[in-house]
């Protein structure tokens, strides 16, 4: 287990209060990665400092903390992701000695995409996810390796020659990474002309995608649909690659699929590298979004969701919804004084309350459910039976007789 510091900034557009909810989720990535946070720096700026993100005393201060621990800190984590400069600037100023042993140890220095890269590496299984992965990793990492060669500062180039710091090392590597990803990108070519057969070969049946912010339960719920066992645990990204399965529900089947949850900020080149897993989203018939109801700020997970699948689609496809709102068996509100004349939280709204709000909303487009709890089920049976049908009868108006009424 490593430890580490977290940093994050206040800004005009990110309130304290959201900045610490951020910090919150940074945790969580965290511990995914089996990394302990040990404490938390914020700092109030306009806009983070293109040299270092956080002002020099700022920095200043996370050195000192680092330095005064007994124990190790070896990582510092940063809630945005960093440019090469950056990086290279704060590995600088982070370098401390330790009073009792004089020993120099650099600190690591992460970012949240960086931090999110190794947890998809530590978690990806099938050799697709894989080879998706160390793509985005590598194209992450490319622009990044002046940073890794600062050893060759000796191995200047002299006698008329202009080359800097370690440049013919970093001009390998980079070929070597750029012939690297091209390797990959060819891989991936075949791996998706392999998938697509196999999307043809599911014949004509009704898809249908569960998609949503990490750690809603879409695993959960694909397990309780499908009466399979597919992996589930309370960490971001448990599930990478995307799981089809048959489901019958009265006597309609149809295809379900669970696909890789999404996150804020989620790093540009995974969503590249995971588009053809998102395929299952963009070729569904409907999707069921789930929702964790139970979280503080729920409504901005499916903001950023829904803004992901609109950028997945180009906004040119619309596709059927149902919104599902799990874990209804973990939400807690906290009631107003009646003489409390602050505005009205979430945290102060109940759960009543919230469901007539987004059924005015969505209308019969949602339900609030507890995959856990296996409450309400039955209804999202129903509603889900009822959506499916009417896609298949319109597919095939003649075969609309198949169907019997639905019987909870």
């Amino acid at each position: 287990m490593e430890n580490a510091v977290l940093v994050g900034l206040i800004t005009p557009a990110q309130p304290e209060e959201r900045t610490q909810e951020y910090l919150d989720e940074l945790a969580f990535l965290a511990d995914t990665r089996d990394i302990v946070p040990v404490k938390r720096f914020v700092q109030r700026l306009p806009n983070p400092d293109t040299n270092t993100y956080v002002g020099s005393g700022k920095l200043e201060e996370i050195r000192q903390f680092i330095i005064s621990r007994s124990e190790a800190v070896d990582l510092v984590i940063f809630d945005d992701e960093l440019s090469p400069r950056q990086i290279r600037n704060i590995e600088r100023d982070l370098n401390v000695k330790r009073p009792t042993t004089n020993d120099q140890r650099p600190i690591r220095v992460m970012d949240r995409t960086i931090l999110i890269l190794e947890i998809f590496l530590q978690r990806a299984q099938t050799s697709y996810a894989k080879t998706q992965v160390e793509m985005a990793h590598l194209q992450y990492m490319l622009p990044r390796l002046t940073r890794m060669w600062s050893h060759l500062d000796r191995q200047r180039g002299g006698g008329g020659t202009n080359r800097g710091t370690g440049e013919t090392q970093i001009e390998a590597d980079k070929r070597i990474i750029g012939q690297r990803i091209a390797l990959l990108r060819e891989d991936l070519k075949k791996i998706d002309r392999q998938m697509a057969t196999q999307r043809q070969n599911r014949g004509k049946m009704v898809r249908v995608a569960l998609v949503g912010y990490t750690n809603v339960g879409k695993s959960t719920l694909m397990n309780l649909l499908s009466k399979s066992e597919v992996f589930a645990e309370n960490k971001l990204f448990a599930t990478l690659d995307t799981t089809v399965r048959k489901v019958t529900i009265d006597n309609l089947p149809f295809l379900l699929s669970d696909t890789v949850g999404f996150i804020r900020k989620l790093p540009h080149h995974l969503v590249e590298s995971f588009k053809s897993t998102l395929d299952e989203v963009r070729e569904a018939d409907l999707l069921i979004h789930v929702v964790d109801i139970s979280h503080p700020n729920f409504e901005e997970q499916y903001n950023v969701v829904e803004q992901t699948i609109n950028e997945l689609l180009n906004a040119k496809i619309e596709i059927p919804r149902i919104v599902v709102f799990n874990k209804i068996d973990a939400f807690t509100y906290t009631p107003k004084d009646e003489d409390d004349l602050t505005p009205v939280k979430r945290e102060n709204i109940s759960l009543p309350e919230l469901e007539k709000t987004w059924m005015a909303k969505l209308h019969d487009d949602c339900i609030f459910i507890s995959a856990k709890n296996k409450e309400n089920i039955e209804a999202l049976k129903k509603l889900m039976y009822d959506r499916i049908k009417a896609i298949h009868i319109q597919r095939y108006p003649y075969n609309d007789f198949l169907f019997d009424n639905y019987e909870e």
